[in-house]
């Protein structure tokens, strides 16, 4: 799928969030966004996976405005997409129900009647085990299918989710600071899975805080501060010769810092007591 922004704006309660986005995502590319808290990355990214419309401009999925569509081929749409948020929100039931869930959503209903004996006896359909057993793979707990998911930990979960997002085979995975609370071994293991599944062809829009990931992960770097996309480039160039200074002074933390700084409050200070006055 080619996802492509044009002139995106939107906004809340005549708040703006996104001002005139513009961003393309091919198959196989991992774009990914970063930008401070409250820049509106969550807000691009829940556009560009079609669960509300954009306020102005267009968003389209291999040329054609889904918003334009009726809902039953709007919604045929989103299922192309998978999406993995910050926190896991797996169901209560084994690993592999969770990975399955995914797949029996999207089946037509007709299919879901057929397989729904073997359901109730908690088994998976020959082609759903073989996909669950694929995901479960690619994030390294295949020996796990049958635990359930309150044994396991954060980052287990989040695995798991990602397995189950990705599980479906969708065109586009939607990922939002999928590892902004995870230790580095849970890192680097969903890292792997994301490139493995950029590597299968999956297109992939990535936020993070995590500057070192975006540098790792990225074939470009969109850098949204203030609602406004302000750079769109290679990662390497982004990082290292940007084009917008404002890009500079938010890699190099300066940025950051001079916000901060303008927030803290005037605090009033007594001189400290001389040798006199302590008398």
């Amino acid at each position: 799928m080619h996802l492509e922004l044009t002139d995106v704006s939107h906004g809340f309660d005549g708040d703006p969030v996104l001002e005139d986005v513009s961003l393309a995502v091919a198959d196989g590319e991992i774009v990914t966004i970063i930008g401070p808290s409250g820049a509106g990355k969550t807000t691009l990214l829940r556009l560009a996976s079609l669960f509300e419309p954009p306020g102005e401009g267009a968003v389209r999925c291999d040329g054609v405005d889904p918003w334009a569509l009726a809902e039953s081929e709007r919604l045929a749409r989103r299922r192309r997409i998978g999406v993995v948020f910050q926190r896991a929100s797996l169901f209560d039931a084994t690993v592999a129900r969770n990975v399955e869930a995914g797949l029996r959503v999207r089946r037509p209903w007709r299919e879901r009647l057929i397989d729904a004996p073997r359901r109730l006896l908690g088994r998976s359909t020959t082609d759903g085990d073989e996909r669950i057993e694929r995901a479960l793979a690619l994030v390294g707990l295949e020996e796990h299918r049958e635990r359930h998911v309150e044994s396991l930990s954060g980052g287990e979960a989040q695995r798991i989710a990602f397995a189950r997002a990705l599980a479906y085979d969708p065109d586009l995975l939607v990922l939002d600071e999928p590892t902004s609370d995870l230790d580095p071994r849970n890192t680097a293991i969903l890292e792997h899975a994301v490139s493995r599944a950029s590597d299968r062809g999956h297109g992939v829009l990535l936020a993070t805080h995590d500057m070192h990931q975006a540098r790792r992960l990225s074939d470009r770097v969109g850098v949204l501060l203030d609602g406004e996309l302000i750079e769109v480039g290679p990662a390497t160039r982004v990082f290292e010769s940007p084009r917008d200074p404002r890009t500079r002074r938010f890699v190099d933390g300066d940025l950051l810092y001079d916000a901060a700084a303008e927030e803290l409050p005037d605090v009033e200070t007594e001189a400290a007591p001389t040798e006199e006055s302590r008398r």
